[in-house]
């Protein structure tokens, strides 16, 4: 090491410390320090507004190939389709030829017989749902509105629904099912108490709960008020988002018509048994593994659209959180498809793999639960859960960063991981509190809404146990819709949260508004507190 005491060149290695970030590493015991590359890497994370190198090429290929193999194999199976695939029962075996042959026979056009049990009850049916649909839309907006200027006032206006609404639908099963002759033959009173008391008693759990955390609620709001704001500003993601969402639907009708005709890949074959010959259908035998071939894709695709919204919400945020106009850069959503669906393509792919991978795995081991319940089993299931919870979790900020830098799927995770334990950020608490109060507010608000639906249609009509079914259905509608918006919600939380990181990281301050709310974050448990102090906004 240099121990010259020259002062010229001890005052040229010092630097102004208004210019490093805010919380600088520190190194801990049996942790290694930073290489030089990967500090001026991380001292220069922010959003890239240049133009973007290609990332993860490799799995954008995979996935290019996947889908041109699952179009090409759909049209052949289509070109090839076997005529006589639902005539089967018109083919007789012929001893002479050892075959069998199309016997000429009246065809009768089998139709399915579509019956209604009462035209009031689709006429109902189907204007709850249309009008419902119209409604959502503003409805949206006005739920977006009341949690930017209202979010302390209708968060706490709901926390008494999320006990009063699921006590009162406990109640009013348990009369109901005691009034009804039919109910109460089906379910004893015994059993009827029983699920009475245990839904209560998970009731006073989810009561626990918020006593156990109110000091986290204060917080939550402003959290939820910041991400409402920022959401405003950016009105043009309830347009993009949908539209990808109708061209992932779009992309899926040739698939699911190739799938229709590789049924139709076969031939008509004689077959013995008991001495007796007859006809039946024999099916190709590459139709199965097409069939898992296009599933997988279309699975595939499914998720990977998933995280190219992310992806897009992800970048329209950072653009207006590090621009210094209010109103963020103009064509911003713009940026962010081009950049997701070009040179950030194969990242969105690769996320997209994963997420389908662990998609399946879970539902592998959902799958074992219920064929085995021995203690081996039990504990390798919930290692895997909690890998596969995991991996999911460092996936979700993962991609938040990748939209941010336009770094590759690996170089995002591991920046991201050392930009949050760099500023001893923990994600837990933005991934779960909020979330939560966001899914209850929108289960109290379909609950609502389906029970002022079933007063109308009850007074409207004469129907009877149908209108609990329209009301439900109305609920379901509307609890998707709202559901949209939550995902959407959720993830302009993640990403501010990911700004605000390298807002930290850099100490610099973009948006003050961000800072006044986030900087009151829970440390990460990881790492000691003291060695820090405490922390206060940056105020620019």
């Amino acid at each position: 090491m240099e121990t010259s005491e020259d002062p010229n060149k001890l005052s040229s290695t010092i630097v102004d410390p208004t210019t490093q970030p805010l919380l600088t590493p520190h190194n801990y015991p049996g942790q290694s320090s930073l290489d030089p590359e990967d500090q001026t890497q991380f001292l220069q994370i922010s959003y890239n507004f240049g133009p973007r190198p290609f990332k993860d090429l490799p799995f954008l290929i995979l996935f290019a190939l996947l889908v041109l193999s699952t179009f090409g194999f759909g049209i052949f199976a289509s070109v090839h389709k076997n005529p006589h695939h639902s005539q089967v029962s018109s083919f007789t075996y012929n001893f002479t030829s050892s075959s069998c042959t199309l016997q000429s026979s009246s065809s009768s056009n089998n139709f399915f017989e579509l019956y209604s049990s009462d035209s009031s009850f689709l006429k109902s049916l189907i204007w709850t749902l249309v009008v419902t649909l119209i409604l959502s839309i503003p409805f949206v907006l006005f739920v977006l509105f009341l949690l930017k200027r209202y979010t302390k006032q209708i968060v706490y206006a709901s926390l008494p629904f999320f006990v009063i609404v699921p006590v009162f639908l406990d109640i009013y099963w348990f009369v109901a099912c005691t009034v009804s002759s039919k109910c109460s033959e089906d379910f004893p009173l015994a059993y009827r108490i029983l699920v009475l008391v245990f839904v209560l008693l998970l009731i006073g759990l989810l009561v626990w709960i918020f006593v156990a955390n109110w000091h986290r609620i204060e917080l939550t709001i402003k959290i939820i008020g910041v991400a409402s704001y920022a959401l405003s500003r950016n009105l043009g993601l309830f347009g993009v988002l949908p539209t990808l969402t109708l061209g992932l639907l779009v992309y899926y009708a040739p698939i699911v018509v190739f799938l229709v005709f590789a049924r139709f890949n076969g031939e008509v074959v004689p077959k013995e048994k008991n001495g007796d010959f007859y006809c039946v259908w024999k099916q190709d035998k590459w139709v199965p593994a097409y069939y898992t071939f296009a599933i997988l894709t279309m699975l595939w695709s499914a998720t990977a659209m998933i995280e190219a919204q992310v992806y897009v919400i992800s970048g329209t945020i950072a653009q207006w959180y590090f621009s210094k106009d209010e109103s963020g850069p103009k064509k911003s959503m713009r940026s962010a498809l081009r950049h997701a669906f070009g040179p950030s393509s194969g990242t969105v792919c690769f996320s997209g793999l994963l997420i389908c991978v662990v998609r399946m795995v879970r539902a592998m081991v959902d799958n074992a639960r219920q064929e085995d319940s021995g203690i081996v089993n039990l504990i390798l299931r919930f290692c895997a859960n909690t890998l596969l919870s995991a991996v999911e979790f460092v996936n979700k900020f993962t991609i938040n960063f990748a939209a941010i830098t336009g770094e590759a799927y690996c170089t995002s995770a591991r920046m991201t991981y050392e930009l949050l334990k760099r500023n001893l950020l923990s994600p837990v608490f933005v991934e779960t509190v909020s979330t939560r109060i966001l899914a209850g507010i929108i289960f109290v608000l379909s609950t609502i809404y389906a029970i002022l639906v079933f007063v109308v249609v009850r007074a409207a009509s004469h129907l009877g146990v149908e209108a609990y079914l329209i009301a439900a259905l109305a609920w379901l509608l509307l609890m998707v819709v709202l559901g949209f918006f939550v995902h959407v919600l959720d993830n302009v939380i993640d990403t501010v949260y990911v700004c605000y990181a390298v807002d930290r990281d850099r100490g610099e301050v973009c948006k003050q508004e961000v800072h006044d709310v986030y900087v009151h974050l829970p440390i990460s448990r990881g790492h000691s507190s003291a060695a820090y102090g405490a922390r206060s906004p940056l105020v620019v």
